[in-house]
C-alpha cells in the first residue's frame, strides 16, 4: 500500500511472528510507527531489523506477555507520555489452548486461552481507549476465526471458537460504544486456514505450501487500518475478500 500512514503510531501484538510481524512490517512500510509487543525479545529485534532494511523507521520494542496486565496498564500510560495518542491498535496475539473434547480441558487451559484470546484484548481496549479516541482516526483490529461462527463450528476445538466468539463479542461492544461519537473504528478480521505455526500445531499433518501466507492477508489488514476506512463493527473475511455483516454466512 502507499505511504498513507505517516506519522501515526500503530501498537502490534503478537508481533513477533506470523501475522502479527508481517502486520508490522506492512504498516511500517506505509509510514507508520509501530510499537511491537511480544514476548520474544530476539523475534522483536529480528522485526526491527527487517523494518530498518526496508527503510523504515525503527520501532518501539516491547517485550510483554499480553496476560500481564498490569503491564499492559503502564504500557498505555507510556504512549500517552511519548505520543498523547494511538492511531491504531491490531489486536493479534492469540492462543489455540487444547484441541481436545470439552470435557477433557483442564481448567488452567481454558484460562490461558482466555486470557490471551478475550481478557488481553479488553485490557488493551481499558487502557488504550483514550488514546484512540485522542486520535483523529483511532483504528482497531482484533484477528478472530471462522470457527467462532456457527456455520463453521467443528468438535474438540472448543476453548478457542468460544474465546474468538467472546472476542467478537467485545469487538462489536466497542464498535457500538464509539460509534458516531468518537473517530474510533472497530474491524474484526477472519484470515482463514493461513500459513503459520499455530495453524501447524493444529494441523500437524497438513501441507503447509496450500495454504494463504500472512505476507498476503498484512496489506488488507493495514487498509482497515487508514484514516479513509470508516466502517465499523464488522468482519472482514480474508477468504471471501469481503467485508461482512454479523448476519451474513463468514
Amino acid at each position: 500500500m502507499s505511504a498513507s500512514l505517516k506519522g501515526r503510531i500503530a501498537l502490534v501484538t503478537g508481533a513477533s511472528r506470523g501475522i502479527g510481524r508481517a502486520v508490522a512490517l506492512e504498516l511500517a512500510r506505509a509510514g507508520a510507527h509501530v510499537i511491537a509487543l511480544a514476548r520474544t525479545e530476539g523475534a522483536l529485534e529480528d522485526l526491527d531489523d527487517a523494518i530498518l532494511a526496508e527503510g523504515g523507521e525503527a520501532a518501539t520494542l516491547t517485550p510483554c506477555d499480553v496476560t500481564d496486565f498490569e503491564a499492559l496498564d503502564r504500557l498505555g500510560a507510556t504512549i500517552y507520555e511519548r505520543w498523547g495518542k494511538l492511531d491504531i491498535l491490531v489486536g493479534n496475539a492469540g492462543a489455540l489452548g487444547p484441541v481436545t473434547p470439552l470435557g477433557h480441558v483442564e481448567p488452567h487451559e481454558w484460562d490461558e486461552t482466555f486470557a490471551v484470546n478475550v481478557t488481553a484484548n479488553w485490557r488493551l481496549i481499558r487502557s488504550l481507549d483514550p488514546l484512540l479516541r485522542a486520535s483523529d482516526a483511532g483504528r482497531a483490529v482484533f484477528i478472530t476465526t471462522g470457527l467462532a461462527h456457527a456455520a463453521s463450528f467443528r468438535p474438540y476445538w472448543g476453548p478457542y471458537a468460544a474465546s474468538k466468539a467472546a472476542l467478537e463479542a467485545l469487538a462489536r461492544t466497542y464498535a457500538e460504544e464509539t460509534r458516531n461519537i468518537t473517530p474510533v473504528r472497530v474491524m474484526l478480521v477472519n484470515p482463514g486456514s493461513m500459513r503459520t505455526k499455530m495453524r501447524a500445531k493444529a494441523m500437524p499433518g497438513e501441507d503447509p505450501k496450500i495454504l494463504r501466507t500472512p505476507e498476503e492477508i498484512a496489506p488488507r489488514i493495514a487498509a482497515l487500518c487508514t484514516p479513509e476506512w470508516t466502517e465499523t463493527g464488522k468482519l472482514y473475511d480474508f477468504p471471501q475478500d469481503r467485508v461482512l455483516r454479523f448476519s451474513d454466512p463468514a
